[in-house]
């Protein structure tokens, strides 16, 4: 006989005759996380079904948390379409109880892998911040906070390895000092409104978040990913407030003086936006060099346990220069040249032309534009299909702001490429590889797609206009607010994609087609 209560807490493990919970994940004062599956959809997928029951009674205190739990399911709905972020798939009241259901994440938080291989080099935390600060800008768009980033609530996903922020349960609506003042439970009304103590700011602390109050926590994680050591666990300058953390770790005095900025006690003298660290790193155009020396400080330790020595260890090729000098030197370069650049066209404002190639094949490829500079936007450089398929090869996989139109790309492997803004205008592209591609507001009209794998490809923004798709994977990808105009779609498989009825209705379809409920033929 199939249980279907649960005999700790009372609920019911089948919710809605579909979600049927597995395990609990965690418990806290204002409700618990379990692991479930859909057992409406074929394979039933796993998820993570949040359930809010306060262990009060107090009526404002239900009435708050019912608040913020519905301002979570209202973030996650906004912002759940990037890929670095759990999706909403459902959110609900059921026997006087609410739930949320999101999308599982399968893979380690960043704390656990610290906890077994040991601390971070400077050059894979600055790879780190490559890649969280994006995702800060993104969410800070959309004029939300998250108010509660640790290594904890960050997840390296299996198999693609990128970073999801998890846990939004911290975006709040603001709480007024009234309220706090009315409360009977100030703890728990403290708790549920700013955020993990040691990584939140003094601003947050006192209930005044900001968008930088983001970046302060960042930057604590940095620290722990540098020294395997929270907060707690660090001295603090009893004068100033300061962390002191410099004594277990070597880095630069250029990046010790970002994080210092980062960790400032008064907000005015902290960044105001994940651009500014970005600016501030110098870190768009060695995005790859960064990936290469994502290294553990002592990951050569079989036990993961690590020594101030072992964190000062970089791995240092025939070359003899470590992957942070190289690192240095490549700035230098560009750097140099940028100036003799400006000073041979008789530029005033110096520094604003990016066309030094300090790395990779020497084709003369302006790659410094591809993370998105000014320069990068306004031209983009026409690649042939030969130089494509080589500097893939060669491990760069950023084709971002590149026109590759017409070109001739049949049964190539592109998996995990990054053509953000990038134009494709009929480039045949039949049988090729291109799972977790990145073609957020790319051009790819006319393209021909057939039989492709795009299965987990990012689409945000995408002008699929008359795009060939027949017998495409599309299973999981994200294709939102695209256009998709006269797409011929016949034959792809949808599942579990997130694309609306309405964008469908725009795309030619038919009986072979595999909608995202997994059923063919029909939506």
């Amino acid at each position: 006989m199939q249980v279907n209560i649960c005999k700790p807490c009372g609920s019911e493990l089948l919710l809605r005759d579909r979600y049927r919970v597995l395990s609990i994940l965690g418990k806290g004062g204002f409700g618990a996380t379990f692991l479930a599956q859909n057992e409406s959809l074929p394979g039933s997928p796993q998820c993570v079904i949040k359930q809010l029951r306060p262990a009060t009674n107090e009526p404002h205190l239900v009435q708050m948390a019912q608040r913020m739990f519905e301002r979570e399911a209202t973030t996650l709905g906004k912002l759940g379409d990037h890929p670095q972020i759990p999706s909403l798939l459902d959110y609900f009241k059921y026997n006087q109880q609410f739930y949320l259901v999101q999308e599982y994440i399968s893979g380690s938080t960043l704390q656990q892998e610290i906890k077994e291989q040991g601390p971070l080099t400077e050059v894979g935390v600055k790879y780190f911040l490559s890649e969280i600060l994006p995702l800060l800008q993104h969410i800070h768009s959309q004029g939300v906070i998250h108010r509660d980033i640790k290594p904890a609530n960050i997840i390296r996903r299996e198999p693609d390895r990128k970073l999801v922020l998890i846990d939004f349960g911290a975006v709040k609506d603001e709480v007024s000092l009234a309220a706090v003042a009315n409360t009977s439970d100030q703890t728990a009304l403290t708790n549920l409104a700013i955020g993990t103590q040691g990584f939140a700011p003094p601003e947050q602390m006192q209930l005044r978040p900001v968008y930088a109050s983001d970046i302060y926590a960042v930057g604590v994680t940095c620290i722990y990913l540098l020294t395997g050591k929270l907060p707690k666990d660090l001295d603090y300058n009893q004068s100033t407030g300061e962390m002191l953390w410099r004594q277990y770790v070597d880095v630069s005095d250029h990046f010790a003086g970002v994080l210092k900025k980062m960790l400032e006690e008064a907000v005015k003298q902290r960044y105001q936006s994940a651009e500014e660290v970005l600016r501030a790193l110098d870190l768009e155009a060695y995005i790859d060099t960064l990936k290469n020396g994502f290294t553990w400080g002592n990951s050569h330790k079989p036990n993961g346990k690590s020594t101030q020595k072992d964190q000062k260890i970089e791995s240092v090729p025939s070359s003899g220069k470590t992957a942070t000098a190289r690192l240095a030197e490549m700035i230098a370069k560009r750097k140099e040249k940028e100036k003799n650049d400006n000073s041979a066209a008789g530029s005033p404002t110096g520094g604003i032309r990016r066309t030094a190639n300090t790395s990779g094949p020497a084709t003369g490829i302006n790659w410094s534009n591809s993370q998105g500079s000014s320069v990068g936007k306004l031209k983009h450089q026409q690649l042939d299909a030969d130089s494509v398929k080589t500097y893939y090869k060669s491990g760069r996989k950023d084709f971002a702001y590149k026109d590759l139109s017409r070109l001739d790309l049949q049964k190539v492997n592109l998996s995990g490429g990054i053509f953000k803004e990038a134009k494709l205008i009929r480039t045949n592209l039949q049988g090729s590889n291109l799972e977790q591609a990145n073609f957020s507001k790319a051009n790819l009209q006319m393209v021909n797609l057939q039989e492709a794998n795009l299965s987990r490809s990012y689409f945000e923004g995408t002008d699929l206009q008359a795009a060939d798709l027949q017998g495409a994977d599309l299973s999981f990808a994200n294709i939102s607010n695209t256009n998709m105009t006269n797409a011929n779609l016949c034959g792809a498989n949808l599942k579990g994609a997130k694309i609306t009825e309405q964008l469908l209705k725009q795309a030619k379809t038919n009986w072979k087609t595999i909608f995202p409920n997994g059923k063919r033929g029909s939506w």
